[in-house]
């Protein structure tokens, strides 16, 4: 079968280079992909949100399933596209309806959606110009760091931890001001909630699911975790703290309450659900919502999946994934991202990328990469390439991945050297 990939980063090629594995998989398109996934199938220069352009590729190339890759494309309603028109509706599409797409489209909507299913979260108040003083008492009546989130999209940048209560309010009405545009045009002020990070992934077909290996990312740009927020600087799987207990929590008390939420609001969900988590004392709360897999997670969770990742694809878009069981390694596997100098501010683009050639052990995930007019490989963006590798322990395959690092280069190449680093303790 022919298969339609919507994404162009690190993400979509750890989906291109795992689908590729399937005797199921005829051709792979990618749209648009990036250097990498040129290599997985055949790229097509279409934005992921145009979607006539996408309904065009999927009849001219006998498209059989489209999955979805970032979250612009599946809230602004690229299945809901496919459903109302007759000539594509048939094609399943791997990724939720725009409605349960609010699930990551606005904090608010998730927050309602939690708890009404008594699902364990944050305490919080929804702010707008409206009720601005409302916010300003609740903020008060917290202990910091203050959280300020921005409703809608923000590209990962709409979440602000501040110490300062002067700051806070401020920022508050910054915010609120147009400072993310749109997206903050309603504020989510949380309780700052403490403990450690994990990120659980399913994969559904709205009434059945399967949990994949859990992950832990590491966003801020340096070293012990400070500096900017970024789109994420790498990742461990699995999670050594996630024991048997935790699982057996978060399944129970998140994951089922969740997907039976779904089913209660009539929010029809094929699709991936990354639940981000702060876990303390063997206990969690959900942090946030995604609609679809995390980036860089999925570099570190795909390679654990021993499991013939179309058929389970497949299952979910017939809604049989009760008939269905994944196959997960016990290897570790790790993720260093290579970024441009600069990022996440300004940074400069088209640098000569070298060492990629070299024989490696690791897994190679192209980000923000492209061929030049002299088809040589050049930086594209702020995060370029995630380095994977898999070991007995983090350790060892974290080994792997800063040995492959130390024969790569570029001009400006920058990239934490402690991944994992709170993960002995």
């Amino acid at each position: 079968m022919n298969i339609l990939l919507i994404g162009s980063g690190g993400r979509e090629h750890a989906f291109a280079w795992k689908l590729t594995q399937s005797p199921l998989l005829s051709k792979l398109f990618i749209a648009p992909g990036n250097a990498g996934t040129a290599d997985m199938g055949i790229n097509l220069s279409i934005s992921p949100t145009d979607f006539d352009a996408i309904k065009k590729a999927v009849l001219d190339n006998a498209i059989s399933m489209v999955i979805v890759g970032p979250e612009d494309p599946l809230v602004q309603g690229i299945h809901d596209f496919f459903i109302q028109d007759t000539k594509i509706a048939h094609i399943p599409v791997i990724g939720p309806q725009k409605q349960a797409a609010q699930l990551e489209g606005s904090k608010q909507f998730a927050k309602e959606f939690m708890n009404r299913h008594a699902i364990p979260t944050a305490a919080h108040i929804t702010v707008n110009p409206e009720n601005i003083e409302e916010g300003y008492s609740f903020l008060t009546a917290q202990k910091p760091p203050y959280v300020l989130k921005a409703d809608g999209l923000a590209g990962g940048k709409g979440v602000l931890i501040l110490d300062s209560i002067q700051e806070a309010k401020q920022e508050l009405q910054n915010m609120l001001q147009g400072k993310f545009g749109e997206a903050s045009k309603q504020v989510v002020i949380e309780e700052c909630l403490h403990g450690i990070e994990m990120s659980i992934f399913v994969l559904t077909d709205g009434k059945d699911y399967l949990i994949l290996p859990e992950a832990k990312d590491y966003k801020r740009i340096g070293e012990g975790d400070t500096g900017l927020n970024t789109g994420g600087m790498g990742a461990v799987s699995p999670v050594p703290f996630a024991t048997e207990k935790l699982r057996t929590h978060i399944e129970h008390d998140i994951i089922q309450p969740t997907i039976t939420g779904l089913q209660k609001d009539t929010l029809p969900y094929c699709g991936f659900i990354f639940i981000g988590l702060m876990v303390e004392n063997e206990t969690a709360k959900v942090i946030e919502y995604n609609v679809r897999m995390g980036d860089p997670e999925t570099e570190v969770v795909f390679p654990r999946i021993e499991s013939d990742f179309l058929e389970l694809c497949i299952a979910a878009g017939e809604q049989k994934l009760s008939k269905k069981s994944i196959r997960i390694k016990p290897e570790t596997a790790t993720t260093v991202m290579l970024v441009s100098g600069g990022y996440p501010g300004s940074y400069e683009q088209g640098k000569k990328m070298d060492g990629l050639e070299s024989p490696t052990n690791s897994l190679l995930f192209h980000a923000g990469t492209k061929r030049n007019e002299h088809n040589e490989l050049v930086t594209a963006g702020g995060r370029v390439l995630a380095v994977t590798s898999y070991g007995k322990t983090k350790d060892e395959a974290l080994r792997e991945s800063y040995n492959t690092i130390s024969r790569i280069s570029f001009e400006k190449m920058n990239y934490r050297t402690d991944i994992g680093f709170d993960l002995d303790i």
